[in-house]
């Protein structure tokens, strides 16, 4: 991830340049390399989620290896050249990692994995799961905003997340009760849809919202 990230975040100034400054052939290690190298292992974790039961853990490492190469180009393609605006990376991670998934669990897939007696979830599961949601629905203002501008903007960001979790967490509670047939709510619903909030807002997080 380093290594595809040595380039000028503006494409008007080479690498190198005085307006640019390299320390080629070193990676430098501060803040923003490390909110770009937690966003590419969310970009991995994503796709993980899709292709559990369904691959070997070779393949998972084949796919990480490929998937963060894949990825970071992508987002060079997309930040530097399309000039797209995505402070969550809503769109660089998030539907990238998803899609990627697919793609992966498509070329892999094999119809005796939905007869497996272990397709589904179980209590225990089910508990530690609904731990992580907490603690991604807590942080995840800071993940929206850490790669905003300091200031107004990251400011913003963290405020437009907490409003979009929050009514999200609202929404995801009354239609999970509502179209559970016993009417009580859904561990499965409960741990995606309470932080589809955030990811949504993500790419215009730090945006005037309205």
């Amino acid at each position: 991830n380093g290594f595809f990230h040595l380039h000028c975040e503006d494409p008007k100034f080479s690498l190198g340049s005085s307006a640019c400054p390299s320390s080629w052939p070193y990676i430098d290690v501060n803040v923003g390399t490390m909110i770009s190298a937690d966003f590419a292992t969310a970009a991995v974790l994503i796709s993980f989620g899709v292709v559990l039961g369904v691959t070997s853990p070779l393949q998972l490492i084949i796919m990480t290896v490929v998937e963060t190469i894949i990825f970071v180009v992508n987002e060079v393609i997309g930040r530097d050249f399309i000039g797209a605006v995505d402070a969550g990376d809503t769109i660089f991670v998030h539907l990238f990692g998803a899609y990627f998934g697919l793609a992966v669990v498509r070329v892999l897939y094999n119809p005796e994995h939905a007869k497996s007696e272990k397709e589904g979830s179980s209590y225990s599961s089910d508990l530690f799961s609904m731990v992580g949601t907490i603690f991604l629905w807590m942080f995840w203002p800071s993940f929206n905003g850490g790669a905003a501008a300091t200031g107004d903007a990251q400011q913003r960001a963290v405020i437009n997340t907490y409003y979009s979790l929050c009514s999200c967490v609202m929404a995801a509670f009354a239609f999970s009760a509502l179209v559970t047939p016993s009417k009580k709510f859904s561990m499965e619903h409960l741990q995606n849809a309470t932080l589809a909030g955030g990811v949504a807002v993500g790419a215009c997080a730090d945006m005037m919202l309205t």
